[in-house]
């Protein structure tokens, strides 16, 4: 895969209608979802992980990405009354070409 291959990202979102959308690599999740016009997340903080408005559930991925990345994200995710597991920011989770076919769900809305 070149590295300027698009990246197949599948969303589930809230009423349960899934997409697939293309991503850029480099791009986060977040801003994937936003840039293909997906309006649940409101992602307030604009990807600065100050605020939990891009909380998603990741479904299926490669090992790891379903893994809380730092302090930050572990504490506003703990504000959420919807934390799973498997809970992550969307804003914190960086698209490589490994992750073609991630697939992740919108967690409702706090």
């Amino acid at each position: 895969m070149s590295k300027h291959a698009m990246i197949d990202l599948k969303v589930v979102k809230r009423d349960g209608t899934k997409l697939t959308l293309q991503a850029s690599p480099g791009m986060s999740v977040m801003e994937a979802l936003r840039d293909n016009g997906l309006d649940e997340l409101l992602a307030l903080c604009g990807g600065c992980c100050s605020c939990a408005t891009c909380h998603i559930y990741v479904e299926a991925g490669p090992d790891g990405v379903d893994e809380v990345g730092g302090a930050d994200e572990d504490d506003l995710l703990e504000s959420s009354d919807h934390r799973r597991h498997n809970s992550r920011l969307s804003c914190q989770i960086t698209l490589g070409s490994a992750m073609s076919g991630l697939v992740v769900r919108v967690a409702p809305e706090d």
